[in-house]
C-alpha cells in the first residue's frame, strides 16, 4: 500500500467531487408492500428533482410513474404522504398542477379531482382508502386564505368535504371494517409537535360524518401516526411521558426513556407497523441511532439483528413477517431493505448510491457540557487513504446546523459531509438544544430561546474540539440551511467564533418570517421567539439582518429564487446590508429551485462554490475544485474583530 502523501488540509484531492455528491442525493421513502409488491419513492436530483413511484416485484424493479409526471404534493409546502395504493389501483398527487390522479398499475394516470381556478391552488395529501375513493387532507389557496380540511374524493363528482373547522388535519384512516375515521387536528400557534388531539367519527353514509369523539390529545400533548391494528385496536405515539413512545387503545405497550417517533414536518411518516399474532415492529431511537424492536402482545421487547442506522420514519410491514424501511448507517446514504423479521435478515432492494468505504468518514456520537446540560453532536475526523495532514497541523472545521429547528442531525452518511472530510476538513454535525430524538425536554431547551441556545451549541462544540486538539480553533466554519442558516448568521453575526459562514436560504429577518411565510410555519415563531407583534422588539433584537455590522467575516448566500418558505427578500436584504456596511460576501440564487434544493446541477455548483469560498477565508487551496468568487473576498482588518455577546 503506497504511503499517504502529506499535503495540507483542505489541499487533498478526493473521490467525492460535487457531482458525485449530488448524485447521492437522491432520496428514498415512503415504503409500501401490497402482497408480493413493494414500493417506495425517489427524488432524483438529476431528473430535476422529479420524484418516481418504484415497483419491486419478483426480484424485478422498475418505474411506475410516466416521464411527465411527478409523485409529490406542496401541502405544508413540505408535503409527504403523495400517493396511496389499494391493490393495483395507485392514488397519486402529481406536481405541476397539484391534482389527484388515478392510475392502474400498468395503465396511464387520469386526473380525479378539478383543476383549480389557479392552477396548483389546490392541493392533496395523506390519503386513505373511504367507501369506493379515498379521504385526505386538501389545502385550497384562495383569496389570499389557505384553508385544511378532510375531504372525499370519488373521481366521479367534486371532493366532498367531511370535516373541516380547524387550522390543519393529518393522518386519516379507516378503521379495517370501514366503519369510522380518525384523524388528527391542530390549531396556531401549535406546531404538531407541541400538541395535537386525534378524533374519531362513525361514518353515516352520503358522505357525511356521525357525531365526533376526541380519543386523546391536547394543546401540550403530541400525538404521532394514528393506525389501526389489522384486529381493530387503535395505535399512536405520544409524548405525554416526556418521550414519544407507542400506545394501543390509550395504554403504553412499550414503555420506555426513548423517542419512537419524530416530528410530524411531513405528512405520512411510519415509525411502527403490526405484525402477526399481535405484535408490532418499532423504531427506537437512543444516541442518535435507530433500531427496529419487536414489541409482543404482553410487551416484551426484543432487538432485531439488524445493524443501528437511521430509518427517518419510513417503515412498512406486511401484517406478518416481513417488513421494508428506508436505512442508511455509519457507511450508506440509504438504501431499500427487505426484512424477514423472524430471522432478522435483510436483503437490500435499492441503494441510494455506492461510495467506496476507504474513503468515508463515520460519525461519532459526542456529549459535552452546555449551559442547559449535555448537548450532542456527530464528529467527523478528515479521512482519505491517500492524505494525511503536515505534522502538528490541525485541520479547518465545518460546523453543520441542522434545519427545522425541530428536526435533527442523524448519523447516515451524508456525501455532502464527506466532500468536505475527504479533503481534510473535519465536520461537526450538531444536535442543538431544540433537536429531537432525545425526548420532550430537550426539545424543548429552544422553547423562545431560538437564536441563542442553538447558536450556542454549535459554538459549544466548536470550542469543544478545538479545546481537544481535534481542529484549528482560528479556522472555523460554519453553515446551515433554513432554520439552520438562521443559526449559522446568528452565530457569525453576535459571536466572535468562526471565520466564515454559509447561509441556504436562511432566515435572516424574523420580523419579515413572521409577515412573510407559508401557513404552516405561520405561527411557528410563537413557540421559539414568542409572539408577534407583542414581541416585535425581540424579534428585531435577534435577527441577523438588523446587525450585519457586527460582522466581520466572509459569508456566502445560496437562495432558491421559487422559495415559499424563506423568500427570496430575505437574502436580498441580508445582501444589501452586507453591501452597506463593507462585509465580503457572495450571494448565490438559483433559478427553478424552492426551499432545498433539489437539481443535481445546482446541489453541485453550491458545494463547490462554498469549499472554494471557505479555501480564501481559511488559507486553503482546494486542488480539485476551480476557484471561484475571490472578487467577493478581501483581507479582513482585524481591528474590527471584537468580542461579542448575545443576551
Amino acid at each position: 500500500m503506497a504511503k499517504p502523501t502529506v499535503a495540507p488540509h483542505g489541499s487533498w484531492t478526493s473521490p467525492f467531487s460535487a457531482d458525485m455528491a449530488a448524485a447521492g442525493s437522491v432520496r428514498l421513502e415512503a415504503p409500501t408492500i401490497i402482497g408480493d409488491r413493494i414500493y417506495w419513492l425517489e427524488a432524483r436530483p438529476e431528473e430535476d428533482g422529479r420524484v418516481v413511484l418504484v415497483l419491486n416485484e419478483n426480484g424485478v424493479t422498475r418505474d411506475v410513474t410516466p416521464e411527465q409526471f411527478s409523485v409529490r404534493t406542496s401541502v405544508h409546502e413540505y408535503g409527504g404522504g403523495s400517493y396511496l395504493i389499494t391493490d393495483e389501483t395507485i392514488y397519486f398527487s402529481n406536481w405541476s398542477d397539484q391534482r389527484l390522479y388515478r392510475q392502474d398499475l400498468d395503465g396511464e394516470p387520469v386526473p380525479i379531482t378539478p383543476a383549480a381556478p389557479v392552477p396548483g391552488s389546490w392541493r392533496y395529501a395523506d390519503g386513505t382508502a373511504f367507501h369506493g375513493g379515498i379521504v385526505c387532507v386538501r389545502e385550497r389557496h384562495e383569496a389570499g386564505a389557505v384553508i385544511n380540511e378532510l375531504v372525499l374524493v370519488d373521481g366521479t363528482s367534486d371532493p366532498v368535504i367531511l370535516v373541516g373547522g380547524h387550522d390543519f388535519f393529518s393522518s386519516p384512516r379507516t378503521s379495517p371494517d370501514g366503519t369510522f375515521l380518525i384523524w388528527l387536528t391542530w390549531d396556531q400557534p401549535n406546531m404538531p409537535w407541541d400538541g395535537c388531539e386525534l378524533w374519531s367519527a362513525e361514518y353515516s353514509g352520503r358522505g357525511e360524518l356521525g357525531p365526533r369523539r376526541r380519543i386523546a390529545g391536547n394543546p401540550n400533548e403530541s400525538i404521532v401516526q394514528p393506525e389501526w391494528g389489522p384486529d381493530g385496536s387503535l395505535y399512536w405515539f405520544s409524548d405525554r411521558s416526556g418521550y414519544w413512545n407507542l400506545y394501543k387503545d390509550n395504554r403504553p405497550i412499550a414503555p420506555m426513556d426513548a423517542d419512537c417517533a419524530g416530528p410530524a414536518w411531513r405528512f405520512g411518516s411510519s415509525y411502527f407497523g403490526p405484525l402477526s399474532n399481535g405484535r408490532v415492529l418499532l423504531t427506537v431511537t437512543r444516541e442518535g441511532f435507530d433500531r427496529l424492536v419487536v414489541v409482543d402482545s404482553d410487551g416484551d421487547q426484543s432487538a432485531l439483528s439488524t445493524p443501528a442506522g437511521t430509518h427517518r420514519g419510513n417503515l412498512a410491514t406486511d401484517g406478518d413477517h416481513t417488513a421494508v424501511m428506508i436505512s442508511g448507517s455509519v457507511s450508506t446514504r440509504g438504501a431499500v431493505l427487505k426484512i424477514d423479521v423472524t430471522t432478522g435478515t435483510a436483503e437490500t432492494l435499492r441503494s441510494a448510491g455506492s461510495f467506496d468505504s476507504a474513503y468515508v468518514s463515520q460519525a461519532q456520537p459526542i456529549t459535552f457540557a452546555s449551559d442547559d446540560g449535555p448537548t450532542h453532536a456527530f464528529f467527523y475526523a478528515p479521512h482519505n487513504p491517500d492524505f494525511q495532514g503536515p505534522k502538528d497541523d490541525l485541520p479547518p472545521l465545518v460546523v453543520f446546523s441542522h434545519g427545522g429547528p425541530t428536526s435533527a442531525s442523524r448519523p447516515d452518511l451524508d456525501p455532502e459531509i464527506q466532500f468536505f472530510t475527504s479533503r481534510g476538513l473535519a465536520v461537526v454535525d450538531v444536535n442543538y438544544g431544540g433537536s429531537t430524538g432525545y425526548g420532550r425536554r430537550y426539545r424543548q431547551r429552544l422553547r423562545e430561546t431560538w437564536g441563542i441556545v442553538d447558536a450556542r451549541d454549535c459554538i459549544g462544540a466548536a470550542k469543544y474540539l478545538a479545546s481537544r486538539k481535534l481542529v484549528d480553533g482560528h479556522r472555523m466554519a460554519i453553515r446551515g440551511g433554513s432554520a439552520g442558516g438562521f443559526t449559522a448568521l446568528t452565530a457569525l453575526t453576535f459571536h466572535d467564533v468562526f471565520q466564515v459562514g454559509a447561509s441556504y436560504y436562511g432566515v435572516a429577518d424574523l420580523e419579515a418570517m413572521a409577515s412573510d411565510t407559508h401557513k404552516f410555519e405561520s405561527r411557528y415563531l410563537d413557540y421559539l421567539i414568542g409572539p408577534y407583534p407583542e414581541m416585535a422588539g425581540l424579534y428585531h433584537q435577534r435577527s441577523p439582518i438588523h446587525f450585519a455590522d457586527r460582522l466581520s467575516c466572509p459569508v456566502i448566500l445560496f437562495q432558491g429564487m421559487d422559495d415559499r418558505v424563506v423568500p427570496p427578500s430575505q437574502a436580498l436584504a441580508l445582501v444589501q446590508a452586507l453591501k452597506d456596511h463593507g462585509i465580503p460576501y457572495a450571494y448565490v440564487p438559483f433559478m427553478g429551485e424552492q426551499h432545498g434544493f433539489r437539481q443535481a446541477k445546482n446541489i453541485a455548483s453550491a458545494l463547490t462554490q462554498e469549499l472554494s469560498f471557505y479555501g480564501q477565508a481559511l488559507d486553503f487551496v482546494p486542488k480539485d475544485v476551480p476557484l471561484l468568487l475571490r472578487q467577493n473576498v478581501t483581507t479582513l482588518d482585524p481591528k474590527r474583530r471584537g468580542p461579542r455577546s448575545h443576551s
